[in-house]
């Protein structure tokens, strides 16, 4: 079981350069990738991706992309011409302006001018980053897989404790459902007997309490409860349970509710309404589950 919030980091370093990849990840309903890299790493944004969706299927994520590299780098220099042109027309009207001013433009001249010359690097570095990239991302993944785990673990932990309570509470309710027909009857024949004076109709006191028992029975939300109880602990044996255990909270209130609607009894009704607690603090906990 993993849970959706979690932190990792990876660092991968060789011959002067170190990359370094940061990934935090948070609770969302659906996979939420953003990346933050230099430029130099554009193309490799979906390479990024596809190695963050083999460690997480869910959540937001947050991957950051830093480098620092100190390799000697082979350059080359080319000349912007229409740089080089525009400024020497600026110098021929300069000069038509003031003609009393020596020229002594050169070719060293333009070539100090900003932007007349650039830079292009042509070593092969590129491949090295890449290299870097992958094996720092997978660290940070692996950083961060291991936090989710371990907060899952304690998730679980603390849901399967909720439900013993739940189970608990359960079999409080139906310990007391089958004495709420026959205290019905009891109170029927005491008041049926202080109206009447004693003189009570058996039969039909029992046809009302019967009556009475099955507009009030509960035995169906009751084995629908303790099927849903196994059902939640079998799922929470495997890793991506999050969207399984939502459905389920769902139909675990629409069982809780349903008791109280129907339950005329006010220790079912308390039994009910700490069970409608207990999975309300379940369903906040699984909204951090994958």
């Amino acid at each position: 079981m993993y849970s959706m919030t979690g932190y990792g980091k990876g660092v991968c370093a060789a011959d002067g350069a170190e990359l370094t990849a940061e990934v935090k990840s948070v609770n969302n309903r659906f996979l939420d990738l953003a990346v933050k890299s230099p430029r130099i790493f554009l193309s490799q944004e979906e390479h990024i991706r596809a190695v963050a969706r083999e460690y997480i299927s869910r959540g937001h994520v947050d991957i950051y992309i830093s480098y620092s590299d100190k390799r000697e780098k082979q350059l080359s220099y080319s000349v912007d011409l229409s740089v080089a042109r525009a400024y020497q027309r600026a110098a021929a009207q300069l000069k038509e302006a003031l003609p009393g001013v020596a020229d002594d433009a050169s070719l060293t001249f333009y070539l100090r001018l900003p932007d007349v010359v650039r830079t292009q690097e042509e070593s092969g570095g590129d491949e090295l980053l890449v290299s870097l990239l992958d094996g720092a991302l997978r660290q940070a993944f692996e950083g961060l897989s291991s936090m989710r785990r371990a907060e899952g673990e304690r998730l679980k932990a603390d849901l399967l404790a909720r439900m013993e309570t739940i189970e608990g509470l359960v079999a409080g309710i139906a310990q007391r459902a089958p004495r709420v027909a026959e205290e019905y009857r009891l109170r029927l024949t005491e008041r049926i007997e202080e109206f009447l004076a004693g003189k009570t109709d058996e039969a039909r006191i029992l046809t009302e309490a019967a009556i009475y028992a099955d507009k009030c029975s509960i035995d169906e939300e009751l084995t629908r409860l303790t099927a849903h109880i196994k059902a939640f602990r079998d799922i929470c044996a495997s890793e991506q349970v999050g969207r399984k255990l939502d459905f389920l909270v769902q139909e675990f209130n629409r069982e809780c509710n349903t008791v109280c609607s129907k339950s005329c009894d006010k220790e079912i009704t308390a039994l009910a309404l700490q069970m409608k607690n207990e999975i309300e603090k379940i369903r906040e906990q699984i909204q951090n589950l994958e």
